[in-house]
Order: C-alpha cells, then structure tokens, then sequence
C-alpha cells in the first residue's frame, strides 16, 4: 500500500481514482497532476515506484487538500458571518445559502418535521381544564 498525503491508498486501484480518495482532490485535477508528472492513468498502485509516489506528494502539496481546505472553508464562512452578508446568515441559520427553495424541501439542512398546530390545541386544552378545576373549588 502506497502513502499518499497521510492516506493508505490500497495496491488494486488505478492511480488516477487512487487520488480522488484524498479529500480536496477530484477527477480533473487527479488527471491534471499525472499528466503533468507523465504518469499512465491505467497504471496501478502496486506498479508506482518510490521516485513516482513522492513526485505525486510533492506535486499535491501545491493544492489545499484534507485538514487545511477544511480549515479554508471555515475561515471563508467565518468571513462571510462576520461582514453580515446574506450568505453568511443563511449559513449560521443552517438553511440554504445559494437559493434554493425551502418550503418544501431543504429536509437535510432544516432537520425532522416538527408539528406545530397540533401541540397548541394540547396545551390550550390542558389549560382550560386546569382552570376549570380550579373555578369549581
């Protein structure tokens, strides 16, 4: 098993989907950087030698990938909170910052239906017969 940028990537897969496994890292520029080094999207990474596996380190270090493009994410939304932009308030409102729809759908980002006629007529019935109650003494 090779070790690319802190990830086991196993001896079967084909280089170039090898790649897409780190995160930051998707088909075009996975293709992109073998390109670039000259090296065969058919081969495999058993069939990589040493010299080949630490070009395509050195090479991924020029992308933001794994911890440090998590990092840049939230530093980007921590921005946009901050200068009070609409997208920065959908975020920290944990809805849909690129316009999409939210009446009837947006189920992920807003969570579980909650019921809310129906637990009104609840408590406003627990409260009559509460005072009810307390009338007739």
């Amino acid at each position: 098993m090779a070790r690319i940028s802190g990830l086991e990537l196993q001896d079967n897969w084909k280089v170039d989907f090898a790649l897409t496994r780190v995160s930051g890292i998707g088909w075009t520029l996975s293709k992109k950087i073998l390109a670039e080094l000259k090296i065969p999207t058919t081969k495999r990474v058993s069939e990589l030698s040493r010299e080949e596996i630490s070009k395509i380190t050195a090479k991924m270090e020029e992308y933001p990938t794994e911890g440090e493009l998590a990092r840049k994410v939230r530093a980007s939304i921590a921005r946009l909170q901050t200068i009070g932009s609409y997208r920065g308030s959908r975020h920290s409102r944990n809805l849909p910052a690129r316009g999409q729809r939210t009446r009837r759908n947006a189920r992920t980002k807003r969570g579980k239906r909650k019921t809310i006629g129906a637990f009104k007529k609840e408590v406003l019935s627990k409260i009559k017969t509460a005072d009810n109650k307390e009338g007739g003494k």
